[in-house]
């Protein structure tokens, strides 16, 4: 997405936000000032990621229970902010999916720029042979086998790994595509692990 468009977003998402009551401001302000006091930059993770984008500030303000009609606009918004791939093809290679749903790597302070990696078992369950994993989020296993494999459910996937506020404005996701956490052949290679009826998460 060109830097015009990322910032009217950005400003539309801001201007709903500061139309909403601020909850507990004194608190939310003296957080603010800790982090900026607390936080130092090290690396690629500068003093940046601390500041709110305009979603974030919405489902903050509101508890993550924004106004109906506030969420959905502001889904609208972050659904152009997907880009699906240029060749139509959503399917990578479902093994190179598991590496990049296992990597820890990617934006951390201590990695270089361009090293990218999931985490996804953090948050979900996905292969049956991974016995420890986070709960935070759905379990994903058996989920093509449930839900489908067609077209599609695999440009949910892809548009649910590239930015998730898309879809749940208020989600806990992280945007793995939009922020650059993960390439569009790593997003491809994840949806393949979901979706490959072949992929051991099917079985």
């Amino acid at each position: 997405m060109n830097t015009l468009r990322r910032w009217v977003v950005h400003a539309a998402a801001l201007a709903f936000a500061a139309a909403l009551p601020a909850q507990s401001a004194d608190t939310r302000s003296e957080a603010i000032a800790t982090m900026k006091r607390d936080f130092k930059p090290r690396g690629i993770a500068t003093l940046d990621r601390i500041d709110e984008d305009g979603v974030q500030a919405v489902c903050n303000r509101t508890r993550d229970n924004p106004p109906k009609e506030v969420a959905e606009r502001l889904e609208r918004d972050q659904l152009t902010t997907i880009r699906f791939p240029a060749d139509g093809k959503l399917l990578g290679d479902w093994k190179a999916g598991e590496r990049v749903a296992q990597s820890g790597r990617g934006l951390t302070w201590t990695d270089p720029a361009g090293v990218t990696g999931g985490s996804c078992y953090n948050c979900h369950r996905i292969g049956p042979a991974e016995t420890s994993f986070g709960t935070i989020g759905p379990s994903l296993y058996q989920f093509g086998k449930l839900r489908g494999y067609g077209p599609e459910v695999q440009r949910y996937v892809y548009g649910k790994i590239y930015n998730a506020k898309a879809y749940n404005l208020c989600s806990q996701m992280p945007r793995l595509g939009y922020v650059g956490a993960l390439t569009e052949q790593e997003i491809k290679d994840l949806v393949a692990l979901l979706l490959d009826p072949t992929s051991p998460v099917n079985q």
